[in-house]
């Protein structure tokens, strides 16, 4: 056990919080999964603990074996990979697949594992290392707008407009990402304003665009404005539905809960494995269970700020906070529709949530955040060790002498 301890490097308070969370997760998996395996016909919620099981056992080899390589790798392995994200994003509009009946455009199918691929996860953590490393070679330099647009701004808007049709709230959160980094790494203030002025004109011409031809975009437009407008209108409707049985989950939970695997509403929620795990959660756990899960993400964020301060490059620096901070914040999300603070927006609760992009794309950031921490403590050790010899040298001397 010691062994194994001793070959994970980095932070081990990261180490430790993803892996409660990981370990918390089987809870109110195995209890939400009964809907779907009623949806099903089988009865049986054992299978679902399974893949849920491989799907983590699977994101931590990935987190393993990504903490284990030298984080200046990921600048170059940004480029490659872009072109890769940009064409894997194209097939993926052009092939998309169903899921339970419905238009799902934002998975594909991987015939040899027999999985689906949500391909807009990939590209957010391929984007964010892009944009980091772009960011730190500017560093102590005088930023020229029209110096940033093509190898800046092209990609990060493609990867954007390729992703938008099918996905509008991971749009939304990648680009006030991408925004935020940039804020961070020094790029002037007047020139975000002008980013964030021209993503809104495209998004305008992009929503026209669908409405006047409305066969290109078979109900996305649609179901975007209709929770926008409900939400904001708080009218109590089909498309509500959903908010509404998580906010009856909420209300039953009370301080200490209902009791693990004694929810009702996750006979009525569809998506009470992934989207409204949490409305689960605070109904069985309470508020007890509800504030646990959200100090965790808190304590996350705070270790991941420590090993942004620590780092010893900009690049490691602008990578940490670029990975790690849509984590706590796709948390937050998950966790602010489901007490109706945000419109539905489809976003999971990171390593707690069934699906496996999510959890694999999760382990894939807190890796690389993980190998940025490795190296500051591999640079402590060596330093330590050269000043124990600095020590030693003189009595070494002095017995040579002797």
């Amino acid at each position: 056990m010691s062994n194994i301890f001793s070959n994970l490097k980095g932070d081990k308070v990261i180490w430790a919080t993803a892996g409660l969370l990981a370990i918390f997760s089987f809870l109110p998996v195995y209890s939400a999964s009964s809907n779907i395996a009623y949806l099903y016909g089988d009865g049986s919620t054992f299978k679902y603990l399974i893949v849920h099981f491989f799907h983590l056992l699977l994101g931590f080899c990935l987190l393993f074996a990504v903490h284990k390589i030298p984080y200046h790798y990921f600048r170059g392995l940004s480029i490659l990979m872009l072109p890769v994200v940009v064409v894997l994003l194209i097939y993926t509009m052009a092939q998309g697949t169903v899921i339970d009946g419905a238009y799902a455009s934002r998975w594909i199918k991987i015939p040899v594992l027999g999985v689906t691929f949500q391909s807009s996860t990939l590209a957010s953590v391929v984007l964010m290392v892009y944009v980091a490393r772009y960011m730190s070679k500017l560093t102590d330099k005088k930023i020229s707008f029209k110096e940033t647009i093509l190898p800046l701004w092209l990609p990060v808007g493609a990867v954007l407009i390729l992703i938008l049709p099918a996905n509008f709230s991971t749009t939304a959160i990648i680009f006030a990402m991408v925004l935020v980094l940039m804020f961070l790494g020094g790029y002037p203030l007047k020139y975000l304003a002008a980013i964030l002025g021209a993503g809104l004109v495209v998004l305008s011409i992009f929503v026209l665009t669908a409405k006047a031809f409305p066969g290109l975009l078979p109900n996305r437009v649609d179901t975007w404005a209709s929770r926008i407008q409900n939400f904001a209108n708080d009218e109590d409707t089909e498309a509500d539905y959903q908010i509404e049985k998580a906010k009856i989950a909420i209300a039953r939970g009370g301080v200490a809960g209902t009791g693990i695997g004694k929810s009702v509403q996750r006979n009525f929620l569809p998506q009470s494995s992934s989207d409204f795990i949490y409305a689960i959660i605070v109904e069985e756990m309470g508020l007890i269970g509800a504030f646990g899960v959200m100090l965790a993400y808190l304590m996350l964020l705070f270790r991941i700020i420590i090993v942004a301060t620590k780092a010893n490059t900009v690049f490691g620096k602008l990578v940490v906070m670029g990975v790690g901070i849509p984590i706590v914040f796709q948390a937050l999300v998950n966790m602010a529709v489901a007490v109706e603070l945000f419109p539905v927006t489809g976003q999971t609760l990171p390593l707690i949530s069934s699906g496996g992009s999510s959890i694999w794309m999760t382990c894939m950031a807190l890796g690389i955040i993980l190998s940025v921490s490795a190296k500051r403590e591999e640079i402590k050790e060596t330093e330590q060790r050269e000043l124990e010899g600095e020590e030693e040298n003189p009595l070494d001397i002095l017995s040579e002498a002797i």
